[in-house]
C-alpha cells in the first residue's frame, strides 16, 4: 500500500431526526450565549423558528446570505454582529448560508454551528469561496470549518425535488474529485464511494417517493460523507470550473456542479482509471461519466449551462479564466481541450473523452 497522510477533522456531528431540539444544548457546549443565526431571504420563516428554539442565547437573525458569499454581503452581516454583541453564529440551510457563516468567522473567530437543509456538503469543509467584483476565489484554514453540525432529517423533508436534485449531484462533485486528488488516501477513498453509492440510491428513491424518510437519509448521510471528503483532500479542474463559472456569470451553484460534473470526469477518466472505475461501480454503470450524465438526467436536472443563464460568448472567456491560476489536475490542462469541455456543458450534450494533451 502507497504511504498517505490522513487528518481527522475535528467537527462535532449530530445526526438523526429531530436533532434540532438539541440545538440550544450545543449552544451552550460551546458557550455561547448570543447567538446570530444566519439564512436566506426565502428562510427567513425558519430563521426566525430557530431563535424561537434559542430563546435567550438567540441574539438577532440576518436573512441576507446569498449565493457565492459576496463580500459586500458579508460586511453587511458583520455590522450586525458587532451591533448585536454576538458570540456565535447558527447557520439554517444551504452552501450560501454556511459560506456566510464561514465569512464571518474567518473574520471574527466566532464559533459556528451550521444547521444543513440541503445537500450541499460545504458544511464539512475548512473552504471557503467568496465573490469579489465578479472574481470568485477560495482560501483554506482550520479555523473556517464549523465546531458542529446539526443534521436533522426532518428538516429536509420540504425540500423541493428539483434542488434535493442538484444539491445531491453538488454532494457526489466532492466525492468524486477526492477519488483522484493529488492527497488522496484509502481512507477518504472507502467515504467517497459510499457517499456516491448512497447518494445514487437515495436521490431516484427520493423523486419516485418524495417524502421518502430513508430516501431523505440515505441523501444527507451522503452529503456528510461528500462533504467530509472535500474537507479532507485538495480540489482539481471540476471545483475550478465550477468557481469559475459560478463567480464570474452568477449562475447558480449547485446545478452548475451538476452539470460540469460528467464533463470533467470525461476529461480525467483516461488518467484516472482506478478511480473512474470506482465511480461507476458505486452508481451501477458501465462509464463514470455517462453515468453521472445519466443520473442528472433521471433526476430531472438541467444539462446545460445555456438553460441556467451562462451566455454562448462566455465559453471562451470561462477557459480563459480557468487557466490563468489553475488547480492541480491529474490530466495536463488543455486549452483547446477545456473550451471544448466547456461548450459541450453549455449545450448540454452527452459528456465525451476530449482530445488534448
Amino acid at each position: 500500500m502507497d504511504a498517505f497522510v490522513y487528518q481527522s477533522a475535528p467537527v462535532r456531528v449530530v445526526f438523526g431526526a429531530g436533532t434540532i431540539a438539541q440545538l440550544p444544548a450545543e449552544l451552550e457546549r460551546l458557550s455561547i450565549s448570543r447567538a446570530l443565526v444566519l439564512t436566506t431571504p426565502p428562510q427567513e420563516r425558519q430563521g426566525r423558528e430557530m431563535l424561537d428554539l434559542l430563546g435567550a442565547r438567540g441574539a438577532g437573525l440576518f436573512p441576507g446570505a446569498v449565493m457565492h458569499t459576496p463580500v459586500e454581503v458579508t460586511e453587511g452581516a458583520m455590522k450586525q454582529v458587532i451591533a448585536l454583541g454576538a458570540d456565535g453564529l447558527v447557520a439554517v440551510g444551504g452552501g450560501s448560508t454556511t459560506g456566510l457563516a464561514k465569512a464571518l468567522a474567518l473574520r471574527t473567530d466566532l464559533p459556528q454551528v451550521v444547521v444543513p437543509t440541503t445537500y450541499a456538503g460545504s458544511e464539512m469543509t475548512p473552504i471557503l469561496g467568496e465573490t469579489r467584483d465578479g472574481l470568485k476565489t477560495t482560501q483554506s484554514s482550520p479555523g473556517i470549518r464549523p465546531e458542529t453540525v446539526v443534521y436533522d432529517v426532518d428538516l429536509t423533508m420540504t425540500l423541493p425535488l428539483a434542488l434535493a436534485a442538484t444539491s445531491g449531484m453538488n454532494a457526489i462533485a466532492h466525492a468524486v474529485e477526492a477519488l483522484y486528488a493529488r492527497d488522496k488516501n484509502p481512507i477518504i477513498s472507502l467515504m467517497a464511494e459510499e457517499g456516491i453509492r448512497v447518494l445514487a440510491r437515495g436521490l431516484p428513491a427520493m423523486q419516485r417517493r418524495g417524502n421518502d424518510r430513508d430516501a431523505r437519509a440515505d441523501a444527507l448521510y451522503g452529503a456528510w460523507l461528500c462533504g467530509t471528503c472535500l474537507g479532507a483532500v485538495g480540489m482539481a479542474l471540476h471545483h475550478k470550473l465550477c468557481h469559475t463559472l459560478g463567480g464570474t456569470f452568477d449562475l447558480p451553484h449547485a446545478e452548475t456542479h451538476s452539470i460540469i460534473l460528467p464533463h470533467v470526469m470525461a476529461y480525467n477518466a483516461p488518467a484516472v482509471p482506478d478511480a473512474a472505475a470506482r465511480v461507476a461501480r458505486a452508481l451501477g454503470a458501465a462509464d463514470a461519466a455517462d453515468g453521472l450524465y445519466q443520473l442528472a438526467r433521471s433526476l430531472g436536472a438541467k444539462l446545460g449551462l445555456k438553460d441556467i443563464g451562462m451566455p454562448r460568448e462566455g465559453i471562451e472567456k470561462a477557459a480563459y479564466i480557468a487557466l490563468t491560476t489553475p488547480y492541480w489536475n491529474p490530466r495536463q490542462l488543455d486549452r483547446s481541450a477545456i473550451r471544448e469541455l466547456i461548450a459541450r456543458a453549455w449545450a448540454g450534450e452527452p459528456p465525451q473523452e476530449t482530445p488534448g494533451a
